[in-house]
């Protein structure tokens, strides 16, 4: 490669971290999914990671569209569901190509309130679900009575009560949260105690302020205080919505996304438009709950990824000393990954300021030539989720990026700048 090609493909990185760590995520609203994400119909339901049909999708993705599908009153029962998602007549999507990110399963169907977030500094949107708390969800593949009547809670009561808030503020600034519950031991992707809390704080007094009798109120504020990784569905598309304001620069080499699907892991890289590059799911390595083992689980899977795409989550774990014991491993080890992570990433993010490294910020913009150099992949700590539909999280780990991503996109970078 040429002195003047490679510092070209330097000038475009430079420009894509920029407008990574000056991106301002604001939470503005909370509107249906159809209402607020683009080309979403009644018969479309988003799910996470690379594009995939019904036949190779996994346990709990499968469980988690029969779920919605019900949700929507598209079927009355599971075998109805199973029977028209095999019709061809439901349409499957990455979350990501309607600029949205989903957690674990990642389904989002029509009436799903979600998060409406736009990047102040270059205006651009992301979306996101509202998160439905731990037990038997949706984006573990449940799809019982109880998970349903929760659904349709959220849809009329949690997001209408969320977004009225919004509406009476200027949006909350999901950036400055992030940067507080960094130094207040989250890493903002599997632990959000702080960030949770800080949320909170923001909404609660915004809530006082509309015409909300005081029974709502009160059911909204002691959902998100009884669930403390509920801001992980606003961190994601924070993430998001500065990721993809880095995305489309000519020649840059920078991840914009990172997301997993259960079968497949992928990565999007910024000068190589919306191609997916992609390998088979790892299988994470980690603790697990009682009575489960590594047999009961099913590779990697979410869209959450994007946190350590925009450099949190498990690129700080150095910030969250609790999160191993979660996960696995020792504080030395979460030092060890942070720092790790400075050597595949191109700049450190100062809003995201680490105190136990002085304050340094968080390792930033994964460079897919630095991982071929290195051989280091990125570091993500991840839920781990059973094999068969509706039973859960079955524990916590840490997992790797597949290198082969990585190979085939560089591949690619290399062929499109005729090297």
């Amino acid at each position: 490669m040429s002195k003047k090609l490679e510092e070209k493909i330097d000038e475009a990185n430079q420009k894509a971290a920029e407008r990574i760590v000056s991106a301002q995520p604001v939470l503005i609203d909370v509107k249906s999914a159809l209402e607020a994400i683009p080309g979403m119909t009644k018969t479309t339901i988003l799910h996470a990671g690379p594009p995939i049909q019904w036949e190779r999708m996994c346990g709990p993705v499968k469980g988690a569209m029969m779920g919605a599908l019900i949700y929507e009153g598209l079927a009355g029962n599971l075998e109805e569901a199973r029977e028209l998602a095999v019709s061809g007549s439901i349409k499957f999507s990455p979350c990501h190509h309607r600029k949205a990110v989903g957690p674990m399963a990642g389904v989002v169907s029509a009436s799903m309130p979600v998060f409406v977030v736009k990047n102040e500094t270059y205006g651009n949107l992301a979306y996101c679900t509202m998160n439905e708390g731990l037990g038997k969800v949706l984006r573990y593949g449940a799809y019982d009575s109880d998970v349903i009547q929760r659904l349709k809670w959220m849809e009329g009561t949690l997001g209408p009560a969320i977004g009225a808030a919004i509406r009476e503020s200027r949006g909350i600034n999901l950036k400055n949260i992030i940067a507080q519950a960094l130094q207040m031991g989250d890493e903002c992707h599997n632990r959000n105690v702080a960030a949770t809390s800080l949320f909170l704080n923001e909404i609660m007094p915004l809530l006082l302020n509309t015409n909300l009798d005081k029974k709502r109120i009160r059911e909204v504020v002691e959902f998100i205080a009884g669930n403390k990784i509920f801001f992980v569905n606003l961190s994601m598309p924070a993430c998001k919505a500065t990721m993809d304001a880095a995305h489309g620069i000519e020649k840059s080499t920078i991840v914009t996304a990172m997301a997993r699907n259960g079968t497949d892991f992928g990565i999007r890289v910024s000068g190589l438009g919306d191609e997916w590059f992609t390998a088979p799911a790892p299988q994470p390595k980690g603790l697990y709950f009682p009575s489960y083992s590594a047999e009961d689980a099913n590779p990697d899977l979410g869209d959450s990824t994007i946190t350590e795409t925009a450099g949190i989550g498990g690129f700080a774990m150095v910030a969250s000393p609790a999160i191993v014991q979660f996960v696995g491993g020792t504080p030395m080890e979460a030092m060890n990954y942070t720092k790790e992570m400075g050597e595949i990433t191109v700049t450190k993010n100062r809003s995201y300021a680490l105190p136990v490294l002085n304050f340094e910020g968080t390792p930033t913009g994964i460079d897919i030539r630095k991982v071929i150099e290195t051989g280091i992949t990125p570091v993500i700590n991840t839920g781990i989720a059973h094999k068969k539909a509706g039973i859960g999280q079955v524990g916590a780990g840490v997992v790797r990026a597949p290198m082969d991503c990585f190979k085939q996109a560089l591949k690619v970078m290399i062929e499109k700048l005729g090297i």
